[in-house]
């Protein structure tokens, strides 16, 4: 029996505490600031802000880069907002503490213009650290047989005077595809007030939206300070992270908290993993517990039933533990194993629908590309057939009647129809600046769409993205 319990805690050991029924593990950590007095730091110790914690081992670790690659000469003017300059040779430490992802979507990611931002991106993969922001969201990422999807997002107005809003139809078509093809979907938001350590309402409203559109976890941050988080609907929601490294004075401010969550038995659980940063230094160490972080890792989450089409599961494909956004790589799963996978598509949304009499299920996406017809880079609807051998083309859409915005199938009858989102110009006039949209309906022909008339199809359609029919 002793000699049994010592080759288990060795198991444990060697594959990083895992514990019976555990599929992976991941970690979300807050803001981390590597310019101004941290970069001074680093400078006169020799030493990574790291240095004095040593990260779980996780198949996942991803924080909020706060601030932009590049020299603070190139500050944008914002008055007094504060500035973070980056040096380029910092986010080598984040990579080599463990981290193998970061959020760009906040407000100081801006801070030295487009050009910083894509210096940011540039040297956060040269250090094998991935970057997301709204944009490049969702981005996927594969641990064992499982697939979780973050999306990232910024609710806090930046240096361009912009943010990322909510509720939206951009927000909505990001989270319906990480729905579609992840087991579970991760939002990962700046937002909330500065130090302020309970939710705003702001932030509730937000939760509960994300939610509602297929977030199983929220991980907030941007207060910089710790806010306890909750059980909403089900859903674990970490309203602030507070800072993990920052060079803040306050006693408050010194207080981190990462989100260590645990795939198990198909649910996922998170429980809050606490920091501390002593006085007169900005790295952070690991902290005792608090009595109720066991109360949060009850809200589990199980995993979303995925989008299976003609016997295969469809899920996107990439390096393990490794943050996959861009292009979609699709692979066409068999009882837990690939069987093919195809070339990377533009994918913006992602369903599975019957569209001819007594045939079978179909894959029907949205995909950004540019079409000779209109001239436009733009969402287009294609169809495929799902083989043993992976897609074939049905339909390689064009706009159909009029630039398109978004597509959605209409469940209900024999056969599913198409709902489609269009801007208000037309092919004849185009104008890529309307905002005016309008809604309709078609139906699969065989070889294309053909528009319906049938009233009941078409206020549903009007419903779907929220007009008055």
């Amino acid at each position: 029996m002793r000699l049994a319990r010592v080759l288990a805690a060795l198991t444990a050991l060697l594959s990083g505490g895992a514990q019976a029924g555990e599929e992976g593990r991941l970690l979300f950590f807050g803001d981390v600031m590597l310019g101004r007095e941290v970069a001074r730091e680093v400078a006169m110790r020799h030493l990574s802000p790291w240095s004095q914690m040593t990260l779980p081992r996780a198949d996942f670790a991803m924080a909020n880069f706060e601030g932009a690659i590049g020299p603070p000469e190139g500050c944008r003017d914002a008055g007094s907002a504060p500035c973070f300059a980056v040096a380029p040779e910092m986010p080598g430490h984040l990579a080599a503490a463990g981290f193998t992802a970061a959020g760009l979507a906040n407000n100081h990611a801006d801070d030295l213009g487009g050009d910083g931002r894509a210096a940011t991106k540039h040297a956060l993969r040269q250090a094998g650290v991935a970057p997301l922001d709204f944009a490049d969201s969702p981005g996927f990422v594969r641990i064992g047989r499982r697939v979780v999807a973050v999306v990232a997002i910024n609710r806090v107005v930046s240096r361009r005077g912009e943010i990322d809003p909510l509720p939206s139809l951009a927000a909505e078509r990001k989270l319906r595809l990480a729905r579609a093809l992840a087991d579970w979907v991760v939002v990962f938001v700046h937002w909330g007030a500065e130090l302020k350590d309970w939710p705003q309402d702001s932030q509730r409203r937000d939760a509960a939206w994300a939610i509602a559109h297929g977030a199983d976890a929220v991980f907030g941050h941007h207060p910089h300070v710790v806010a306890e988080p909750e059980c909403l609907d089900g859903r674990p929601v970490f309203f602030s992270l507070g800072n993990h490294v920052f060079d803040q004075k306050y006693p408050e401010t010194k207080r981190g908290m990462g989100a260590d969550c645990r795939l198990r038995d198909g649910a996922l659980s998170c429980r809050p993993l606490r920091t501390a940063t002593p006085a007169n230094t900005a790295f952070p160490r690991l902290a005792d517990e608090h009595p109720d972080d066991n109360a949060i890792a009850a809200c589990a989450v199980p995993a979303g039933p995925g989008l299976e089409v003609a016997g295969r599961r469809l899920r996107p494909w990439g390096e393990p533990g490794r943050l996959m956004s861009g292009p979609t790589v699709l692979a066409g799963e068999a009882e837990g194993k690939p069987v093919w996978r195809m070339a990377g598509r533009p994918l913006l949304a992602a369903e599975a629908g019957v569209l001819e009499p007594g045939g079978r299920p179909m894959l029907v996406t949205v995909e950004r590309h540019p079409s000779p017809i209109d001239g436009e880079d733009g969402p287009r609807p294609y169809v495929y057939d799902v083989t043993d051998h992976g897609l074939v083309a049905r339909w390689r859409g064009s706009a159909l009647a009029w630039p398109l915005i978004d597509a959605r199938l209409l469940p209900g009858g024999e056969t599913m129809r198409l709902c489609a989102l269009h801007r208000a110009d037309s092919f004849i006039r185009l104008d890529p600046a309307s905002t005016a949209t309008r809604t309709a309906v078609y139906r699969w022909n065989g070889f294309g769409f053909a528009a319906v008339k049938d009233e009941e199809a078409v206020a549903a359609c009007r419903r779907m993205y929220g007009e008055t029919p």
